[in-house]
């Protein structure tokens, strides 16, 4: 993984953080953020903190579709030259509500934490993530943590990077999930820990490019009728076959729970 601030250009930036488990566990869970762990989108969360908590026409007409982490980068300086601060922000993290069932899945990943290796893999951001979590009760269930760099400069200003860069043509210029995934695999393979199987819990449409590599053995959790859903649905009918994993969409993660729990009582 690059150092933290490499080819970055930001101060004081976050970039991967984990825990190492005690001995090699037999599953990978992999977690998106925004509308999975939390039950919003937490860039749209922070717009709390704005005064009037909106944004002035002319920053909204900047968006480009695949450049969102740009985008967020001119919301962040807009955010900092009214004067709001990191505490404000870190008030509005602490108090996004979780995705409903997500404190449950929690409660039993947290029981059978030596069978599950847990990292997330998010496009927001690692300062929101981290204080997510800690308010959660749950960062430390994390062996590692894969989002945009950010922290705050000498001005007291919230500071956003990109992740990477890629050649996927179907994600964001910041992040591709995919490369992520598949590189990790490749570096815990080196390490001698490989998984019976992944599973993966998400929501978005670039949630759908890294369980495209899963394999018939591994299980995709997409957010019932959300992107990631409507995405391995459209390419079961166009090519069916195609998407290998098995597909369990989830309203409420109690159900990811519940699969699990199944899983384990037949390795006993």
């Amino acid at each position: 993984m690059k150092r933290c601030c490499e080819g970055v250009g930001l101060p004081c930036l976050f970039k991967g953080v984990g825990m190492a488990s005690p001995r090699p566990p037999k599953y990978l869970l992999v977690f998106d953020f925004d509308e999975t762990i939390i039950n919003e989108n937490s860039d749209d969360s922070i717009i709390r903190a704005a005064p009037g908590q909106e944004l002035p026409e002319h920053i909204r007409q900047t968006f480009r579709d695949g450049f969102y982490n740009e985008y967020m980068q001119r919301v962040l300086a807009y955010m900092g030259d009214q004067g709001v601060k990191m505490g404000d922000f870190k008030t509005v993290y602490e108090n996004i509500p979780l995705s409903p069932g997500i404190s449950e899945l929690f409660q039993f990943l947290s029981k059978n934490h030596e069978m599950f290796e847990i990292i997330l893999i998010s496009d927001a951001n690692m300062f929101g993530i981290e204080c997510a979590l800690r308010a959660a009760g749950v960062y430390s269930l994390f062996r590692k943590i894969f989002s945009n760099p950010s922290g705050f400069d000498k001005r007291g200003y919230f500071t956003l990077g990109p992740y990477h860069s890629h050649k996927c043509l179907e994600c964001p210029a910041n992040m591709c999930k995919r490369k992520i995934l598949t590189e990790y695999l490749a570096e815990r393979a080196q390490e001698d820990v490989e998984f019976e199987r992944v599973f993966y819990i998400g929501d978005g449409a670039n949630d759908f490019c890294p369980s495209v590599t899963l394999t018939s053995s591994d299980v995709a959790f997409p957010r019932k009728n959300y992107p990631m859903h409507q995405m391995a649905q459209e390419m079961e009918k166009k090519q069916p076959g195609a998407f290998q994993a098995t597909v369990l969409a989830w309203e409420s993660a109690t159900e990811v729970a519940h699969y699990l729990q199944e899983v384990l009582k037949k390795k006993c």
